[in-house]
């Protein structure tokens, strides 16, 4: 047994290796939570650095190890800082480590904002093909939200066969639903704009794509969701515990979402159970849980480091095979006891 080498791949690389991949990218995500479903993996909590000086910023840390084909282990360290729109910066920056599972030996560093914004977007698409009745040509989608999330979901929505007659997009800062529309409408076939208030966007909409910084629930007008549509909770703290209640919710792990002031442990704390839990997403993916046409479908993704391993080793490996990887020679100065 000898410790494998070690290789970095950059931002720029993966851009290019993900580049019109969403439905193999898909299929990873697909295979991750199968096998996570199935018990062949190790997912525990994330751990969340915060700051006293920037409340709204957090480091996260999101250890995991998925087994099956993928046999990785692995840790994404993630920062979020809202304030970084203010100067055009994108909130999130990561890198993403993988380790040899044989020997532990660290085997890639690769940046992971990219891997992060795809494993998101796929698994929110997954999530929305799996609870969705019907065709997914609708008449309306509406978008809370208009970063890199958002863009980066409704393109994954798109690839996945969904279309709609117009996209209420909305957002605190008008002018990133401005931009968000006019980058919709530049894509052709779809009919985006923006529109003042939440609500606004979420009326009439078969598919409701929440992608926001919000810290806790702004979407509390009861019967919101009266309509039954789909609702994809990515950021997972803008809907009021009472919508949750009256919705059938699906989570990708029940352990990991009911923590951390997250909508659906706003309603666990609320009600004293879990009972409004439905089951998760492996279920629905199984058909052991069929969706609910009579209400609210509410996908609360937690975001598992297990996902992140998943596509980052697909990464690696397109990496390696194309030649995009950077090996570094004698990263380890000894490998050898003696």
């Amino acid at each position: 047994m000898s410790a494998a080498g070690f290789a970095i791949v950059s931002g720029a690389a993966i851009e290019g290796i993900l580049l019109g991949q969403h439905h193999q990218v898909i299929d990873v995500i697909t295979n991750a939570y199968q096998l996570h479903g199935q018990g062949h993996s190790v997912n525990p909590d994330s751990y969340f650095l915060r700051f006293a000086q920037k409340p709204d910023a957090r480091i996260i840390a999101l250890p995991a190890y998925l087994a099956g084909d993928v046999d990785t282990a692995g840790l994404k360290w993630i920062s979020s800082f809202p304030g970084n729109i203010q100067h055009n910066l994108q909130r999130a920056s990561a890198v993403l480590i993988l380790n040899n599972f044989a020997t532990g030996y660290p085997r890639a560093l690769l940046e992971a904002s990219l891997i992060s914004a795809h494993r998101t977007a796929a698994s929110a698409a997954l999530g929305a093909g799996a609870l969705t009745h019907g065709s997914r040509s609708v008449r309306k989608i509406g978008i809370i939200g208009a970063g890199v999330i958002a863009r980066q979901t409704l393109d994954y929505l798109f690839a996945d066969g969904w279309s709609a007659k117009e996209i209420a997009i909305h957002d605190l800062r008008a002018q990133d639903a401005d931009r968000f529309a006019q980058w919709v409408n530049e894509k052709g076939g779809q009919a985006a704009y923006a529109v003042d208030d939440a609500r606004a966007s979420c009326e009439h909409a078969q598919l409701i794509v929440l992608a926001t910084t919000a810290a806790s629930p702004y979407l509390i007008e009861p019967g919101l969701f009266a309509h039954a549509p789909t609702v994809l909770n990515i950021s997972l703290r803008d809907i009021d515990p009472a919508l949750i209640l009256a919705a059938q919710n699906v989570l990708d792990d029940v352990d990991h979402c009911l923590k951390a002031n997250t909508s659906p442990h706003l309603a666990e704390i609320k009600t004293g159970n879990r009972a409004f839990v439905a089951g998760t997403l492996h279920d629905v993916l199984t058909q052991r849980l069929l969706p609910d046409p009579d209400r609210a479908r509410i996908f609360s993704p937690f975001g598992l480091g297990v996902l992140d391993i998943a596509l980052g080793n697909f990464v690696l490996k397109a990496a390696r095979a194309n030649g995009a990887a950077v090996e570094i020679d004698n990263f380890f100065a000894s490998t050898a006891r003696w």
